[in-house]
């Protein structure tokens, strides 16, 4: 962009300096001396009145007294007589030339006439240099409209990794199912001896902020081969047929430094099920995907380009796409376990000072469910906070902090809540708090406050012990009923509810609706799903549920729902009355510290 922008700023300044020669010379003409005939400088002479008469070759320059003042004259004589000469030819006396003050004899000089043509001709040389930019720039929008089917990938070489595998954790299996692929590059013959084939392509599958276009960089990083990198959105355009020809341009020039790695980021951009958008079959985003499908497995197999391609939607993805011969292999980036996300906080904790109580096991366990981009921004919100506090090392406080930042957002101190809502707030999340500590699969209590938090008035917070792959329905049962609390604990100390239990409104109603309809949970409704969702898969939304049950069952649904919840209620309800003494004093010490961690939580249970 700078060498464009300095031509265009060198152009822009000729025409400024044209534009200032035009508006001197025609708009400000500078005063110039009255020319005379050569007769008259004679008379002048004669009469006594000139000072001085400078020479520069042909053309005089007088000085003239007139009246009390001088004034400049100037004239022209022949090229081949002198001053002198030419002065007395015209009648003047020897006498009356030594009247002359002064007589300057300069050398010839050019300056003046180059002056004079380079302002005549500046107009016309801007005007000619405006007009070649304008072409060059139309040859330019004609190169760009011949490039336009061009790919639009960035190559790596990977003589310098900026990332390898070491710089991945907590994805051990996809670090060795890639591994192969790596040293495939590297040693073919250790593969082709056995008759192996390596996989054509390899679907990085998981949620979003795994490490999908992490682990791909690291690939890259590892292989030392060249490494094409793309995204899927980068192939389609407005006009017919340039995703095709992108695809095109892409795996010639892969092929040509094969064996090499093509990448292709957010492949359901172009990957998604065809015959299903607005333009039907000669929809742009379903050729492109047609010419992928091509150049993968098509009647050219003589290849040897592998496809990294990532997604985090890969039940939207064309069939064509996942059968063997494509992409053969499905590597699933999955959240980390407690042990990769302790592997995934070292690895970001690098380069960060950390102080001496810092134990990033205790941080991997009270961070269930994070991805390893959690874990990142997690850290950074840690260092952020030291730095904001004026240390010099990230301790175990500022960890803990942003924990909490990233699950429920910034504190929010300043905001002011009148004292009668304060204690509100303070039944509520007691209730919550008494109840999950009372229900033996409810998770332990890691904190509990009445500091509002993003958009919560209070929050608690509760983690598992470990992780945790299968739940139950009586841990679906407890957890409803903690979620209940709140609203519970509401109810039997004020004898009112409040719009505080909203969240948990929906929460248990969406949880209670699953256990029904989709994990078969309900006994009198049997061990069987309902109902079959639908989505429009251009946009990848769900937009309908198609029922495949009658209005009877739906009422069953309903009820069984409704049963669930008002249960569980009452369970709540159950248990905070029989525990009111303890309620009251968990809330009374809410309402005085705000805050109330786990051990201390546990330590009020233990007093009694």
């Amino acid at each position: 962009m700078r060498p464009r922008w300095n031509r265009n700023a060198f152009v822009y300044l000729l025409i400024l300096v044209a534009v200032v020669a035009l508006f001197y010379r025609f708009a400000a003409p500078s005063p110039e001396p009255t020319e005379i005939p050569l007769s008259e400088v004679a008379a002048l002479v004669k009469a006594g009145k000139v000072e001085k008469i400078s020479v520069e070759g042909d053309i005089l320059t007088l000085t003239v007294r007139e009246g009390n003042g001088l004034t400049e004259k100037t004239s022209r004589k022949e090229s081949d007589a002198g001053l002198t000469e030419a002065l007395l030819n015209l009648g003047v006396t020897q006498e009356q030339l030594s009247g002359i003050k002064e007589i300057v004899y300069e050398p010839p000089s050019r300056t003046g006439d180059w002056v004079s043509l380079l302002l005549s001709y500046l107009p016309l040389v801007g005007f000619g240099l405006l007009l070649m930019f304008m072409l060059r720039q139309a040859q330019s929008g004609n190169n760009q409209a011949l490039s336009f089917g061009k790919s639009r990938h960035r190559l790596v070489t990977g003589d310098k990794p900026n990332v390898t595998f070491e710089d991945v954790a907590g994805v051990d299996e996809a670090k060795e199912e890639l591994s192969e692929i790596v040293d495939f590059l590297r040693e073919p013959e250790k593969f082709t001896t056995l008759g192996a084939r390596i996989p054509k392509g390899v679907l990085l599958v998981g949620a979003p902020g795994t490490g999908k276009t992490l682990m791909a960089r690291a690939v890259a990083g590892e292989a030392g081969a060249p490494f094409f990198n793309i995204s899927g959105s980068e192939f389609v355009e407005m006009f017919v047929g340039v995703g095709a020809s992108r695809v095109r341009d892409l795996f010639e020039q892969a092929k040509q430094k094969s064996p090499c790695i093509v990448f292709v980021d957010e492949i359901d951009a172009v990957g998604r099920h065809r015959g299903s958008g607005l333009g039907g079959s000669h929809d742009e985003r379903e050729q492109t995907l047609n010419q992928i499908l091509v150049e993968m497995d098509g009647f050219d197999t003589d290849t040897k380009v592998i496809v990294i391609a990532a997604t985090n939607r890969p039940d939207i993805l064309d069939p064509a796409l996942l059968r063997p011969g494509r992409f053969d292999r499905r590597v699933v980036m999955d959240r980390p376990d407690m042990n990769g996300r302790k592997a995934i906080l070292e690895v970001h904790a690098r380069g960060k000072p950390l102080a001496d109580d810092v134990d990033l096991l205790t941080v991997a366990k009270t961070t269930p469910g994070f991805t390893g981009a959690d874990i990142e921004n997690l850290l950074n919100e840690a260092a952020l906070l030291a730095a904001r506090r004026d240390k010099k090392a990230i301790g175990m406080e500022e960890l803990q902090e942003a924990v909490e930042r990233v699950v429920a957002g910034p504190e929010r101190r300043s905001r002011l809540i009148r004292d009668e809502e304060k204690e509100i707030i303070a039944y509520h999340e007691a209730g919550h708090a008494l109840v999950m500590h009372e229900l033996p699969k409810c998770d332990p209590v890691h904190k509990v406050s009445i500091i509002a938090r993003g958009m919560a008035l209070g929050y608690t917070i509760h983690l598992p012990e470990d992780d945790r792959y299968l739940v139950s329905r009586t841990k679906f049962e407890d957890d409803i009923a903690a979620t209940l609390g709140g609203r519970a604990a509401e109810e039997i100390v004020f004898d009112d509810v409040t719009t505080g239990a909203n969240q948990d409104m929906q929460e248990v109603t969406k949880l209670a609706r699953a256990m029904v309809m989709q994990y078969g949970m309900s006994k009198d409704l049997g061990p069987r799903t309902f109902g079959r969702k639908e989505e429009l898969i251009f946009l990848g939304r769900e937009i309908s549920e198609q029922r495949d049950y009658s209005e009877m069952v739906a009422q069953k649904i309903d009820e069984e729902i409704k049963d669930i919840i008002t249960r569980n209620y009452e369970r709540a309800k159950s248990i905070l009355t029989g525990q009111r003494q303890k309620l009251e004093e968990i809330a009374k010490k809410l309402v005085e510290q705000e805050t109330l961690d786990g051990p201390e939580f546990e330590a009020m249970f233990a007093q009694s």
